[in-house]
């Protein structure tokens, strides 16, 4: 058996591709438009994955994106509680917070342990974020910072 890739649903391209791409650091590896379908699919891979990713499709995060006729209003996409959440390993959690909220995002579980945070894409899909090797030093303003939400 072999890990392909985890599917999300996404309601705007363009915000999504901002949030996971400029703001993760995350790397286009193909796209497929399905005309006939209607829908488009984007694969994404980390940089450190991104060989692997380009020769072997894994592994990839596929956001999937069901085209809606002009005029009309994408479909309200709603999580189950079955699905958990997506990880992503960091080389500085706190580096990595930072210009997440100086983008705008929300940090609804900070790293006040500064090894483990939480987040929403934009399409409320909740995204673990892990610091690489030892945990940081508990520093401010995170260690005091309130979790804010859900995730």
């Amino acid at each position: 058996m072999e890990y392909l890739h985890t599917m999300i649903r996404i309601t705007d391209i363009d915000e999504s591709l901002n949030f996971f791409c400029e703001y993760l650091g995350l790397k286009e590896v193909k796209r497929i438009e399905n005309e006939r379908g209607r829908f488009t699919l984007i694969f994404l891979s980390c940089e450190k994955d991104l060989e692997n990713a380009r020769k072997n499709n894994s592994p990839l995060l596929e956001l999937t994106y069901n085209w809606v006729e002009k005029g009309e209003k994408p479909e309200a996409l709603t999580s189950g509680r079955s699905f958990g959440h997506i990880a992503f390993r960091v080389e500085n959690i706190y580096e990595t917070c930072r210009k997440l909220m100086e983008n705008g995002v929300t940090i609804n579980r900070p790293p006040r342990d500064g090894h483990m945070a939480f987040i929403k894409s934009p399409d409320g899909i909740s995204i673990e974020l892990l610091q690489k090797g030892d945990s940081l030093v508990p520093s401010e303003p995170w260690k005091s910072m309130p979790n804010v939400g859900s995730w």
